[in-house]
């Protein structure tokens, strides 16, 4: 009797995520965003040993166990992982990275406020693991970065830049790592240096504007998740680009793009428009 076989299912691994900062905000938005992906899986937590948390199932606050203890031992945390998602602090996530490349596992960064020194420190890890490091995840913000890069360009000349973020009472770094790279992404598309033309504050007798500064304001109060605007003013009119968070999901989201991202790179530092396609 002849017959004909059916193919075998392929069956795909999930891809074994950890999280850093686990009991925070942000990293139970993560694990929650895990949990209800249909690739990924948890297989770390991590926070420091101060907090209540450690020891605790890390999905407790879903209702569920998942077997994954909180721990504040890094390479405990990151045995069973094939990427970190780390949204913590310079000091941690740099501690996290170190153990990252000894142990093989990609990094998925949204940490803010790291020096250019600990930026050098963490291009070196890409060397030996694969990053992909933003100051935002979402991908809406990441779109409003190339549209700013085409703005500005068009409006090199005759347009006073000004970038305007308001964040939650407990954000501890100003300006935002957002607007920084909103300020950086316009800089570069105009020729500049950031460094050498933006504006942090202003208070007393100022003067006039220097027509080639970019300038920022910080606001922060209550629960705001993270509000973006870019104003260009000229003479007769103003564009304003802005983007608006109302949930932190998009960030979870955004991150998990950049974790099947890495999927196919073993080293090298990547950002959200690689992810995306928008270089």
């Amino acid at each position: 009797m002849t017959g004909t076989s059916t193919p075998a299912a392929t069956v795909t691994t999930p891809c074994r995520v950890a999280v850093a900062g686990a009991s925070g905000r942000m990293g139970r938005m993560l694990i929650e965003a895990i949990r209800a992906s249909d690739d990924c899986v948890l297989a770390g937590a991590l926070d420091i040993a101060a907090s209540p948390a450690v020891g605790s199932d890390a999905t407790a606050f879903l209702g569920h166990a998942s077997g994954v203890a909180i721990t504040a031992d890094i390479a405990a945390g990151l045995k069973n992982a094939d990427v970190l998602i780390d949204f913590t602090r310079p000091e941690g996530t740099l501690a996290h990275l170190a153990v990252c490349s000894e142990l093989g596992v990609k990094a998925v960064i949204g940490t803010t406020g790291f020096s250019d020194a600990q930026k050098s420190e963490i291009a070196a890890f890409a060397q030996r693991t694969a990053i992909v490091m933003a100051p935002n995840m979402s991908v809406g913000v990441n779109v409003t970065l190339k549209l700013l890069q085409m703005a500005a360009k068009a409006m090199a000349t005759g347009y006073d830049i000004e970038i305007i973020e308001a964040h939650h009472r407990h954000k501890v770094d100003a300006p935002s790592g957002t607007a920084l790279k909103m300020g950086e992404v316009i800089a570069e598309a105009l020729g500049r240096d950031l460094k050498d033309c933006a504006v942090y504050a202003r208070e007393g007798v100022t003067g006039e504007r220097d027509p080639s500064s970019i300038g920022f304001s910080a606001i922060r109060g209550g629960d705001i998740v993270g509000d973006h605007t870019v104003l260009f003013a000229g003479i007769g009119e103003r564009i304003e680009i802005t983007h608006k968070s109302s949930s932190r999901a998009t960030y979870a989201q955004g991150s998990l793009r950049a974790v099947r991202f890495l999927a196919a790179h073993k080293t090298g530092m990547f950002d959200m428009f690689d992810v995306l396609g928008l270089q």
